[in-house]
């Protein structure tokens, strides 16, 4: 699935514009993404949990020469699904 088809989704089970629909999931995903950038979790109980993550400096090669290079330290983002919806894709969506 993809952003317009989702979208589409929202829209038919909310019964709202697909402009409208659009509007929330831009203000959804942008909210998230401030919040996780600002330091924060963010927790929506029963689908998961969004938050920053440290990764340490690390070695690592390059694939075409094998010389070795230095990876720096990261802080990336990580999402940890909740038990909802780790329940509901191990049934398959039954």
């Amino acid at each position: 699935m993809n952003k317009s088809e989702m979208i589409d989704a929202i829209a038919t089970r909310s019964e709202l514009s697909k402009a409208a629909s659009a509007k929330a999931l831009d203000a959804v995903l942008e909210t998230i993404i401030d919040a996780v950038a600002r330091g924060d979790t963010v927790t929506l109980v029963g689908f998961g949990s969004f938050k920053a993550s440290e990764r340490a400096a690390r070695e690592g090669k390059n694939p075409k020469s094998g010389a070795k290079i230095v990876i720096p330290q990261t802080t990336v983002p990580k999402f940890a699904a909740g038990a909802g919806f780790k329940a509901r894709v191990a049934s398959r969506g039954e």
